[in-house]
């Protein structure tokens, strides 16, 4: 480092060899804990060391870079929505001058909205404006005063945005996260910790709340796994799988595909029991309960603050005057044995004493990663919310709420129409006695048909196309349905973006090989 003329470049190497097995040499890993520059510019810096053998992601101690993504937790955790437009956003009292309250309806699309900071410190109370699933002369036509609002207040920004979906769709946030609210559909509440934050701290919010995209949403109301998610092992697997964005160590990220995906829940393998299972959801509940209750009587009281206080009394460290002040109005003692209690719980759960150390608890979740993966590739996977993510009980569940036992041609045909009722489209009804004309019908939904001249016509259309399909379409499918003249396929991509954007659209595979499905 050169300060002399300004300059300040900081430089990273790693030099290394491969080992020799038959050597007994640990190998040293040295990393900054401290910085301190002197008079002359010169830098004092801390080192801590370890020794053991050094992982590909240069760690000592347990290798966390070989957990496996778990297909038990996959389909659970998203980032939230990102609105790309401030004028979403609007109070309390705006959102009453629009209509809330009056209007029937307009509760679906003016939410509660939740950013990092409205979590960690103090709430703003803001609310947000969810058109999401409404075209814009549907918007102007139910909630003439919502669409003047985004005419005058989002649309000047995005029509000088880049990328074409989001000029065109300048009702609708830039990511509207289709995904995200299936996987919170039906649900009464769900957890929610911030992406980047100086505690790892979890919570229920309510499922009528919006999250922003610096949330990262887990969806399942249930307090088993807000409890396991709220001790300090899971606390100690997120930091070690997580994403550094500085040097140090708190400085994590809670990268979902890292931290959640690959973190085996206990189960009665890891001597998870009934009992241990009630305890852990009600000191959950209890945690939960305990931070909102004391924030609702002391409005300037965070939760970044109250749990600045519990890191203090850990340490033994004695309260400033404003600590102590926050100790009383959280009652941080009462936060800090629930905690204890939970962690003893979990810790339990997994078959682990509490004097268990860092690397050796990490240890033990790898191996538990690397079982489970295992027990998944032979077929058994241990569902954290299976009436959602297990495909044999969303189907026994569909089954068992009809009356009638349709063949599987029946049930193919019966979807694609309800797909296109969810649309709006017009359906001759046509009798389906057999298989055989199941499949003309479907057949005869694909006919090619003339390119619409209007833009509302082609989205229509096109959106027909899709809610026919029993399967994802690639883009060169979706166009033999149609024939015309003139560059008409240069529009598709627009139009596909647009229903994906509405919620009426899904897209799958990668960006050289789209293919395209009815959401």
């Amino acid at each position: 480092m050169d300060n002399a003329n300004g300059a300040a470049v900081r430089i990273a190497m790693t030099v290394g060899r491969r080992s020799d097995p038959a050597s007994t040499t640990q190998s040293r890993l040295l990393s900054v804990m401290h910085e301190e520059t002197g008079e002359y510019g010169e830098v004092d810096v801390e080192l801590t060391e370890k020794q053991g053998q050094i992982h590909a992601d240069l760690s000592v101690g347990a290798n966390v870079a070989t957990a496996h993504s778990l297909q038990a937790n996959e389909n659970l955790s998203n980032r939230g929505v990102q609105l790309f437009g401030s004028g979403f956003m609007v109070s309390a009292e705006e959102a009453a001058q629009l209509g809330l309250g009056k209007t029937a309806g307009l509760e679906r699309h003016i939410r509660d909205y939740r950013n990092g900071r409205d979590l960690t410190d103090a709430p703003r109370g803001v609310k947000v404006i969810d058109a999401f699933g409404l075209s814009a002369d549907q918007l102007r036509s139910e909630f003439p005063a919502v669409y003047q609002w985004l005419v005058e207040r989002v649309k000047p920004e995005r029509d000088a945005n880049n990328r074409a979906s989001r000029r065109d769709n300048w009702w609708l946030f830039g990511e509207t996260n289709p995904k995200l609210r299936r996987q919170l559909a039906g649900l009464p509440r769900y957890i929610a910790t911030v992406e980047t934050a100086k505690h790892r701290t979890f919570q229920f919010l309510d499922a009528s709340i919006l999250p922003d995209n610096k949330l990262i949403a887990i969806a399942t109301a249930d307090n088993f796994h807000l409890g396991t998610l709220s001790s300090h092992l899971h606390a100690k697997w997120a930091t070690a799988n997580g994403s550094s964005i500085g040097m140090y160590i708190g400085d994590v990220v809670y990268v979902k595909s890292r931290c959640f995906e690959t973190f085996p829940f206990p189960d009665e393998d890891t001597g998870l029991t009934p009992a241990l299972r009630e305890t852990i959801a009600s000191l959950a509940e209890q945690i939960d309960a305990h931070r909102k209750r004391q924030q609702a009587a002391h409005p300037g009281l965070t939760l970044t603050g109250m749990y600045n206080v519990l890191a203090a009394l850990k340490e033994g460290r004695a309260l400033t005057a404003k600590e102590q002040t926050i100790h009383t109005q959280g009652l941080v003692a009462v936060l800090s044995s629930l905690h204890d209690e939970l962690d003893a719980a979990v810790l339990a759960a997994y078959g682990l004493h509490e004097q268990i150390n860092t690397d050796a608890l990490l240890e033990s979740l790898v191996q538990i990663n690397a079982r489970r993966a295992a027990e998944e590739a032979a077929g058994r996977i241990r569902w954290l919310r299976p009436s959602f993510q297990d495909p044999a009980q969303r189907s026994a569940t569909s089954s068992n709420s009809s009356n009638t036992l349709l063949s599987n041609s029946e049930q193919s045909e019966q979807q694609i129409r309800r797909r296109q009722a969810d649309l709006g489209l017009e359906i001759e009804e046509k009798p389906v006695s057999n298989a055989a004309s199941a499949a003309s019908t479907v057949s005869s939904a694909i006919t090619q048909q003339p390119w619409p001249a209007e833009l509302s016509a082609q989205i229509l259309a096109v959106a027909s196309v899709l809610a026919s399909a029993p399967q994802a379409l690639a883009l060169a499918s979706i166009e033999a349905h149609f024939k015309g003249r003139g560059a008409w396929k240069a529009s598709l991509p627009r139009i596909l973006e647009t229903l994906a954007a509405l919620g009426k659209a899904q897209r799958e595979g990668d960006d050289s090989q789209p293919s395209w499905r009815s959401a």
